[in-house]
C-alpha cells in the first residue's frame, strides 16, 4: 500500500503531466530545486505548505486537488460512493453535463 507521501507526490506528478509541464519548468515557477520536486513526486520528499500553495498556483488547481485520490480507489463500491457524493454537491447544470458524460462513457 502506498503512503500518503507517495500518493501526494504521484498526484502532483499526474497534474503536472496533464498540463504538459516539465519538472524543471514547474520547479522554476515555484522557486524550488528540480531535484526537490523530483523527490516530492516519487514520495521521498514532502513539500512545505508554502510549496504546496505555490504548486497549486502554478498547476492551476485548488490545494484539495492534490489530495484527491478517489480515482485510484480499488473497488466499485468506493467509486460509487465517491460518485454519489459528487452528485449530491452538483448543481442542475452540472448534473446535466455529468449525465451526458456518463452516457458517452457507458455506451
Amino acid at each position: 500500500m502506498k503512503t500518503t507521501r507517495q500518493m501526494l507526490g504521484g498526484r502532483i506528478k499526474e497534474l503536472r503531466r496533464l498540463r504538459k509541464l516539465s519538472q524543471e519548468e514547474v520547479a522554476e515557477r515555484v522557486g524550488i530545486d528540480p531535484k526537490h520536486l523530483s523527490r516530492i513526486e516519487v514520495g521521498r520528499g514532502f513539500p512545505s505548505l508554502q510549496t504546496l500553495e505555490k504548486l497549486a498556483q502554478v498547476l492551476d488547481v485548488d490545494l484539495r486537488d492534490f489530495f484527491e485520490f478517489a480515482h485510484r480507489a480499488e473497488g466499485p463500491k468506493e467509486l460509487k460512493g465517491t460518485l454519489g457524493n459528487l452528485l449530491k454537491e452538483a448543481d442542475p447544470d452540472s448534473l446535466r453535463l455529468l449525465v451526458k458524460i456518463a452516457r458517452a462513457v457507458v455506451r
